[in-house]
């Protein structure tokens, strides 16, 4: 009872939660008028990267940070359980929002598409299950950073963050391709943050079965990696009931 009220806390923290769920299966009805080929169009390239990139960056903004800003977490962390439950539970909150919205946004895909036949569903299994584990690991670094950072300043964050990391990937790329410190940081990049690459490779097929299972395993660690940060933080602070 108490993992279902914690987790249902997370889904109804916020009104715009569910606008949020509903503008982006719409997005998916609405891209649907427009002509795309089948050969340079693929559906679940974009639920990857619309529903398991994006995503869990807006809804888990301020999961922990608006509750700090406004005192709230002062009543939060009196409650009668173990405090890492709080951060546990909004997370697998986060995490079954994006396994009820992927399956639900699989199905309007597979149905419009038969409908259709406009662009490519190939490996759409697959992509729903990358499209899962990208959004798990986004969600924990986010919701780790939201318990050190007041309001949405951890969606913030990531969204410069990420545009900066990518921006300078770039120039290495570009100017310093052989040097030994662009391998250093597209392999940070590859193994140590979110595995975009590594699971845009798993969903379009590029793996052997065994590639992909560790690719699934390193995802997953990723996330409880994560996870445990932001549950060490949040045991270890001090909160007092000073509002914004």
């Amino acid at each position: 009872m108490r993992a279902y009220e914690l987790m249902k806390e997370t889904f109804l923290r916020k009104n715009y939660v569910r606008i949020e769920h509903i503008s982006w299966l719409a997005i998916y009805g609405l891209l649907f008028l427009i002509p795309f080929p089948a050969e340079v169009w693929k559906w679940g390239l974009f639920l990857f990267i619309w529903s398991g990139c994006v995503l869990p960056i807006l809804l888990s903004a301020g999961i922990f940070g608006d509750d700090i800003a406004s005192g709230r977490i002062c009543v939060l962390v009196t409650k009668p359980f173990w405090l890492a439950e709080l951060y546990i539970y909004r997370l697998m909150g986060l995490s079954l929002q994006a396994f009820l919205h992927l399956v639900l946004a699989g199905c309007i895909i597979f149905i419009l598409y038969s409908a259709t036949r406009r662009g490519s569903i190939d490996n759409l299994g697959l992509w729903i299950l990358s499209s899962w584990l990208v959004f798990n690991t986004w969600a924990a670094l986010s919701t780790s950073l939201s318990v050190v950072l007041r309001r949405e300043y951890n969606s913030l964050l990531l969204f410069v963050g990420i545009g900066f990391v990518y921006f300078l990937m770039g120039m290495l790329m570009t100017f310093y391709r052989d040097h030994a410190a662009a391998d250093v940081f597209i392999g940070f990049l590859r193994y140590a943050c979110p595995p975009v690459e590594l699971l845009f490779k798993l969903a379009d097929g590029k793996y052997s079965l065994i590639k992909s299972v560790a690719c699934v395993i390193h995802s997953l660690a990723l996330t409880a990696l994560y996870g445990i940060v932001g549950v060490i933080i949040l045991s270890k602070r001090e909160f007092k009931f000073r509002p914004d």
